[in-house]
């Protein structure tokens, strides 16, 4: 199956919630954090605000170093999820965007967690 996109792009305002999730979880990688992110909004019934577009974006990862060995699981959730949502999933320029909001919703959702634990109770 073909990822949803090649490249994760997370907001500068994202990048800080994300500093301080590693700060006050330990965790280490920023693809961890948008992992967990992008299932927390997954989770949310509600489709996700458009983000803002942005000219350049403060994180940029490949798909690859996004997803690790959870590709294949992460693209189906996506596809699923869009589809629900009625998005045009020929359309990459829209996926794309769509992918994006989700995490970012994604991470402001975990912006006042404490804990490892946190991260994981219901947005």
């Amino acid at each position: 199956m073909k990822p949803p996109v090649d490249h994760v792009r997370v907001s500068a305002k994202s990048k800080e919630i994300l500093i301080k999730i590693k700060r006050r979880t330990g965790l280490q990688h920023w693809n961890e954090i948008c992992r967990v992110a992008l299932c927390r909004s997954l989770t949310n019934p509600t489709v996700p605000t458009k983000s803002a577009r942005i000219a350049e974006s403060a994180i940029d990862m490949e798909w690859k170093t996004f997803s690790g060995a959870y590709s294949l699981e992460l693209s189906s959730a996506i596809f699923i999820r869009a589809n629900i949502d009625g998005i045009d999933l020929a359309s990459r320029e829209n996926l794309i965007e769509y992918v994006r909001s989700h995490i970012e919703r994604g991470i402001a959702s975990l912006q006042n967690v404490k804990t490892l634990a946190d991260m994981t109770k219901p947005m």
